[in-house]
């Protein structure tokens, strides 16, 4: 291995950390989010406990050198639990002024910052802001600066290496950067080499350059002055199993994969590209194999229109995209949920309203999941709560929606989409039992909305199986016989039993349970893809000795939990917080008649960041 060979030459007096937050940035096209993946799987592979975020901008090609075009990636690994990808970093990777910038805030007092001085150049510092070059002026003396030429480097190691051209070679100082880092951590680079040797395979030449810079910059590093030491990070303590890293969008696809088999259907995925939700569909793409069947629509209406035409054909149906295209989509699933078909809709939220922020994160979308539709139009509402958990609950889905026969929205957001943490791999018969109503043989006084009496779900018939023939459509249906009907006291029934077979999914979910405390002075409340922060802050308010605050999160929107009212209840106050203006704290409202529900919000494209969240709590507490 290359990095012992390293540790042969010189005796490393290693300090042990139990976690610590990196984050490289720089242009979009410095292969930052390539450089934290190689990272974080690294880290993976070694054992650590691994979050990520990546953070880019909303153009494909950003201007050079701006301060909008910065793109970066942040990793937390450690040997204890990791929830978020952390707060304050301890190590900052900047490949160009804008980087530095843009994300020096982040960075605590007296830590390290590695920058690549060949890019600090009067030009670049224009495009970035500054007056006087920061690494010149002073104005970075609280922190260890790490000055590297990674640019001239590169080209001094690739030298040799035949058939690159200078714009490939500018390319690849950001894995010169990744080598710095590998031994700053006691990481080998072996896992990057093979990565490189299976996506290069076809060009030889490549895997040589990438592997002799990301060698070049292992071994500076070694022989810099200002990095006497490297760190070592134990493996974290873990459930047995096998495991991956996943991304929430993966995991996600994965989710609906493992549902389609338990379910014995055919999963078709009705879909139209958008930022942060395509990743959904490239994943499926590659699993035909399994059965898939991945159809790019020419839009948002045609993606769920065939979607709707799968269900009806007895596929596990499914459809998937971001907040405008959930506006698109819209009448279409009112139209699902008046056939009580069972179809999925996934919405990655992303910042809004309109185009809004496309690549930033976002809770912005509940009540247009839960009310945006005309007429009286519930349907369940999920909302999933980690990258990991987006398996889960794609699969939780998937089971309500084939066995309740209704369209089921599942809201993720672009932080849990696009960050990833390790996952412990299932298989498929650990998994819940899932069933369906599917009539495959003609029955005495068979009706198309023939109900189970217990969850009031509808028939659901197969075009083309004889003596099941049967109408659909938009129209407002008999409750017996499913024929049209304009008679207003059928209209009236049939709106209620539509209301009540969401409400009786109660009964099929888990109750809420809250964490760290039952009962007390301060109860944190919390839904979808906020758990990992809001989780965070609670356990270490309760490691501090605040036994008296609660945590408690909601992946089930519609219906709520059965008990929700008696936990609220149980404390004497109770904040909400949400990526958004207060959606789903209006919903609370809404449901129970609670006083003092207080609410903290953020609406800055990011995720909560685990210090401001303390900071509140003890100031409510107090």
């Amino acid at each position: 291995m290359i990095a012992n060979k390293t540790r042969q030459t010189k005796k490393i007096q290693h300090e042990v950390l139990d976690a610590v937050v990196i984050r490289f940035v720089g242009d979009s096209g410095d292969g930052m989010q390539l450089t934290g993946t190689q990272f974080s799987d690294t880290s993976a592979m070694f054992g650590n406990d691994v979050a990520t975020f990546p953070n880019y901008p909303s153009e494909i090609r950003a201007p050079q050198g701006s301060l909008y075009g910065v793109s970066g990636f942040q990793v937390h690994i450690g040997s204890v639990e990791i929830s978020t990808p952390g707060d304050d970093v301890d190590l900052l990777v900047a490949m160009n002024p804008a980087g530095l910038k843009t994300n020096l805030y982040s960075v605590k007092p007296g830590h390290t910052i590695i920058v690549d001085t060949d890019s600090f150049t009067k030009k670049n510092l224009e495009k970035a802001q500054y007056i006087t070059n920061p690494l010149r002026d002073g104005s970075l003396a609280n922190y260890r600066i790490i000055e590297v030429p990674m640019s001239s480097l590169t080209k001094e190691a690739l030298k040799d290496v035949e058939d690159l051209d200078n714009k490939s070679i500018a390319r690849s100082k950001n894995m010169f950067a990744l080598g710095i880092v590998y031994w700053m951590y006691d990481r080998s680079p072996e896992h990057t080499i093979d990565f490189f040797e299976k996506k290069f395979a076809s060009k030889p030449n490549l895997i040589d350059a990438n592997t002799k810079v990301l060698n070049a910059g292992f071994y500076y590093a070694e022989t810099l002055e200002l990095i006497p030491n490297a760190y070592a990070i134990s493996p974290a303590k873990m459930d047995s199993g096998v495991y991956r890293i996943i991304a929430g969008n993966t995991a996600t696809a994965w989710g609906f994969l493992a549902a389609a088999e338990k379910s014995g259907l055919e999963l078709f995925l009705g879909s139209y590209p958008i930022t942060p939700a395509t990743d959904i569909l490239h994943e499926l793409v590659k699993h035909k194999h399994f059965g898939v069947k991945a159809f790019q629509a020419e839009d948002e209406i045609a993606g769920v229109t065939s979607a709707i035409g799968a269900a009806f054909a007895g596929d596990l149906a499914i459809t998937t995209t971001s907040g405008p295209g959930l506006a698109l989509k819209s009448e279409a699933l009112g139209l699902a949920m008046m056939l009580e078909l069972p179809l999925v809709i996934v919405n990655v939220q992303r910042g809004g309203p309109s185009t809004g922020l496309p690549t930033k994160t976002e809770q912005s979308d509940l009540m247009q999941a839960m009310y945006g539709r005309n007429g009286d139009s519930p349907v369940i509402v999920l909302a999933a709560d980690t990258p990991s958990g987006c398996f889960n609950y794609a699969y939780q889905a998937a089971k309500l929606a084939l066995e309740h026969m209704t369209p089921v929205i599942l809201l993720t957001d672009g932080y849990i989409a696009n960050g990833s943490e390790p996952w412990r791999i299932k298989r498929v018969v650990e998994m819940p039992e899932i069933k369906n109503n599917k009539v495959t043989e003609l029955r005495e006084n068979w009706h198309p909305y023939d109900r189970n009496m217990e969850t009031l779900a509808r028939n659901w018939a197969v075009p083309g199986t004889f003596g099941l023939e049967h109408r659909i459509g938009g129209l407002e249906k008999d409750q017996i016989t499913g024929n049209v009907s304009h008679v207003p006291e059928n209209h009236e029934a049939m709106t209620k039993i539509r209301a009540a077979k969401i409400k009786r999914v109660q009964n099929y979910i888990p109750d809420l349970v809250p964490e760290f405390a039952e009962s007390g002075d301060l109860l944190v409340v919390g839904w979808g893809g906020t758990y990992g922060s809001l989780h965070s802050a609670v356990k270490q308010l309760n490691m501090e000795g605040h036994k008296n605050i609660g945590f408690a999160h909601f992946s089930y929107i519609n219906p709520l939990p059965k008990n929700t009212e008696k936990v609220l209840k149980s404390f004497r106050k109770i904040v909400v917080c949400e990526l958004n203006n207060g959606q789903f704290v209006n919903i609370l409202k809404m449901n129970f008649n609670i006083c003092g529900l207080l609410q903290y919000n953020k609406i800055q494209g990011l995720p909560f960041g685990n210090s401001e969240l303390i900071d509140e709590f003890k100031k409510l507490l107090k």
